[in-house]
C-alpha cells in the first residue's frame, strides 16, 4: 500500500468530499499547501536525481481542463480523468515527455464533474461510444489509494450507454471483481516479458499476478484485451516475446481465450527519458540503441521502420500461431 512521504495540495480540496476523506486518510502525512497542482516550484527545481524520491510523494488537486480527445483505436475519446502520473516507475512512460521529472501521482477530487460529463456526452451520442479514462495514469493503482474506479464503475453501471476502459499494469483487482459493471467496462491488461517487467517497469505487479487478475476480471464478467505495451527490443527479443506469449497461452483461462483482443504497441523514447534515467538510474538498462532508433520529432525517438515492420509480421505470427481466433486490433 502506497504511504506518500508528503502530500502537496490545492486548499480548494476541502469542499469536495473526496478531498476531505484524503487529508482524513493521511492525516498523519507532512502536508504542504500549494496553489496550482500543475506548477510546484519545488518540484520543478528538483534534480534529476532525486526522480525516485519525487515518486514518493502525493500531489491532490482539481482537474480544470475537461477536454475530449477523438481517438480511434480501442476508444472513441481519451478523456481526462481522476488522476494523472503514477507511483511506478517504469523507465519509458510516455508521461515523462510531458511532464518531465514532474510526472508523479496527482488525484484530482472533483469526479463528479468529470463522470457527469462522460455521461453526458454518451447519452447524447446516436452510437454507443466508448471512452479511455485511463490515459494519464493508473486506475488499478489509483484505486487503492482513492476508491475512485469503484465508485466511477458503480455510477457509470447505472446507465445504460456508452463503455469505459483503461489500462493497467497492476493485479489489484479484487475490489472490483465484486461490483455490478452492468457489461460497460473494458479492462486491458498490459504485459511484458518478465525480464522487462524486472528491469524496466519498476515498481508494478509480476507477470504471473497479472494473468490471475486478467482471469479474475473475465470470471466477474469483464470484457477484457491484452495489451503487449511497449515492446522493447532488448537482445534476443524474440524468444523474450515467444516466452511471453506462450505463457499467456499456457495460463489465461479458457474463457479469456475465447475473446481476449491484443494490442501491441512498439517503445518511443525520448531525450528527457535519456537524461532522467542516466541520473535516476544509473545501473538500469540504456532504452536508447541508436542503432535501432532514428528521431521523431524535437527530441524524441522511435524504432526505424525496419525493425518495426520485423517486429509487426513477427507478431502477427507469433500470436496467430497461439491465439489463431482472437482479434488483433493493432500493431503501431
Amino acid at each position: 500500500m502506497f504511504k506518500p512521504n508528503c502530500i502537496y495540495y490545492e486548499k480548494n480540496i476541502e469542499n469536495y468530499v473526496l478531498g476531505k476523506e484524503l487529508l482524513e486518510k493521511y492525516k498523519e502525512v507532512p502536508k504542504i499547501i500549494i496553489d496550482n497542482h500543475n506548477n510546484i516550484e519545488e518540484m520543478r527545481k528538483k534534480q534529476n536525481s532525486e526522480f525516485p524520491y519525487m515518486k514518493r510523494n502525493l500531489i491532490i488537486g482539481i482537474r480544470k481542463t475537461h477536454k475530449f480527445i477523438e481517438n480511434h483505436k480501442v476508444s472513441d475519446y481519451l478523456v481526462p480523468y481522476t488522476s494523472s502520473g503514477c507511483t511506478a516507475m517504469c523507465l519509458y512512460c510516455y508521461l515523462v515527455c510531458n511532464y518531465n521529472k514532474c510526472a508523479y501521482l496527482r488525484i484530482f477530487v472533483n469526479r463528479e464533474q468529470m463522470l457527469n460529463k462522460i455521461i453526458n456526452v454518451a447519452n447524447k451520442s446516436e452510437k454507443e461510444l466508448t471512452f479511455e479514462i485511463g490515459s494519464n495514469s493508473d486506475l488499478i493503482l489509483e484505486n487503492t489509494i482513492t476508491g475512485n474506479l469503484d465508485w466511477t464503475i458503480e455510477e457509470f453501471s447505472k446507465t445504460n450507454r456508452g463503455y469505459l476502459t483503461f489500462p493497467t499494469k497492476f493485479d489489484m483487482v479484487d475490489s472490483i471483481c465484486n461490483i455490478k459493471h452492468n457489461n460497460r467496462i473494458i479492462v486491458r491488461m498490459s504485459v511484458n516479458p518478465e525480464k522487462i517487467i524486472d528491469q524496466i517497469e519498476i515498481g508494478t505487479s509480476r507477470l504471473k499476478n497479472r494473468v490471475i487478475a486478467i482471469n479474475k476480471l473475465k470470471s466477474s464478467g469483464y470484457e477484457v484485451g491484452i495489451l503487449i505495451a511497449p515492446v522493447i527490443f532488448i537482445d534476443n527479443w524474440k524468444e523474450e516475446y515467444e516466452e511471453l506469449i506462450k505463457y499467456l497461452y499456457d495460463n489465461l483461462s479458457e474463457e479469456v481465450k475465447k475473446d481476449v483482443f491484443f494490442e501491441v504497441i512498439f517503445m518511443t523514447y525520448s531525450y528527457v527519458h535519456r537524461m532522467i534515467n542516466q541520473e535516476a538510474f544509473p545501473n538500469k538498462i540504456n532504452l536508447y540503441n541508436q542503432e535501432l532508433m532514428t528521431g521523431r520529432g524535437k527530441g524524441k525517438y522511435m524504432y526505424k521502420s525496419t525493425i518495426k515492420n520485423e517486429g509487426e509480421e513477427y507478431f502477427r505470427d507469433a500470436l496467430n500461431k497461439y491465439f489463431p481466433n482472437n482479434k488483433i486490433v493493432y500493431i503501431v
